[in-house]
């Protein structure tokens, strides 16, 4: 699917929210947005256009427009031909404000869409700034099943058959929630934060080898699933091996880059009889202590090992003294 963004898309998807209507011809529908930013044009109605970031979708409110208004006519119209002879997405009136001539006219001999909206200015940004930000957020696919665990977001994946969807169909038998399976869709939101998602047409259906699709919420009740949710562990399930190399102290953090953002990896080898349910809510809890709480058990137990065997070493020093 397209990730590109158009004039014409955003209002199409957000003309009823931000209480849109176009001023004169339809025109520029096709330009496309390329920025996820919206600013005030500000100087550049003055004609100083030096720094000028006509990449982004413009807004203009009361301080613009009565700027405008306070213009000559040969003057206001002179600085409006600069404005629009710049290539910018489309420019937004607020406040149900009336454009002061010819600004519809030069617009539309430009090719730019100008579109008012009957909300104040800061409400308007207050819709439009999430919805571009939303839409332009750094995206990927990853190939596994999305949980809500203990409202920890544990990411299973592994090669196909090792019992990724088996294992979070348990944990929803245990009451905890399914965001997707097989497939995610994963965005990142600000510096730092992952969200997860499912396909909107698979909805919370899940693969279970050998018994076919089965509906989740159907079964077991609407509250066994959620629509998205930050992806904070991930969690590979390996097929046992005895020679693999394992971490038997939780002191080497393992982790992976995910768009960008580090997150802990933790590597589960299977072998017949091991409760890989238990220990993925294990992982949630454990999870919980170290990042939320601050402790952190493997370091908790390290420190006490120390500083056991510096009590011991120090009594060994005083004996050996106290013989000499």
């Amino acid at each position: 699917m397209s990730n590109r963004l158009t004039v014409g898309k955003l209002l199409e998807q957000l003309r009823d929210e931000l209480q849109l209507e176009e001023m004169g011809d339809p025109v520029g529908h096709d330009r496309e947005i390329t920025s996820p930013e919206a600013s005030s044009p500000g100087l550049a109605l003055s004609g100083y256009l030096n720094r000028f970031p006509y990449q982004r979708i413009q807004v203009l409110g009361e301080t613009e427009i009565t700027y405008l208004q306070s213009l000559g006519d040969d003057t206001r119209k002179e600085n409006l031909e600069k404005f629009f002879d710049f290539p910018m997405p489309c420019a937004f009136i607020t406040k149900g404000l009336e454009p002061p001539e010819p600004m519809v006219e030069v617009a539309d001999r430009a090719g730019i869409a100008t579109i008012r909206s009957h909300l104040k200015t800061a409400e308007f940004f207050r819709i439009l700034k999430p919805f571009l930000a939303d839409h332009f957020a750094p995206r990927t696919t990853m190939h596994g099943s999305l949980a809500d665990v203990y409202g920890v977001g544990l990411f299973f994946t592994g090669k196909s058959g090792i019992g990724k969807s088996e294992c979070v169909l348990d944990l929803v038998e245990r009451g905890h929630r399914l965001v997707a399976d097989d497939l995610v869709f994963v965005s990142r939101k600000g510096s730092d934060v992952l969200i997860g998602r499912g396909h909107e047409r698979q909805g919370h259906f899940m693969e279970i080898r050998g018994v076919g699709l089965i509906d989740v919420p159907a079964i077991f009740g609407v509250k066994a699933v959620r629509q998205q949710k930050r992806l904070e562990v991930v969690v590979i399930l390996e097929a046992w091996d005895a020679d693999a190399r394992v971490d038997r102290t939780g002191l080497d953090v393992q982790t992976i880059n995910v768009l960008g953002v580090e997150l802990p990896r933790i590597t589960v080898h299977l072998n017949p009889g091991k409760n890989i349910t238990v220990i993925a809510e294990v992982i949630a809890m454990n999870h919980l202590l170290r990042y939320h709480r601050g402790y952190d058990s493997a370091t908790a137990f390290n420190e006490m090992l120390i500083k056991d065997m510096s009590r011991k070493s120090a009594a060994h020093r005083y004996l050996l003294e106290d013989e000499e």
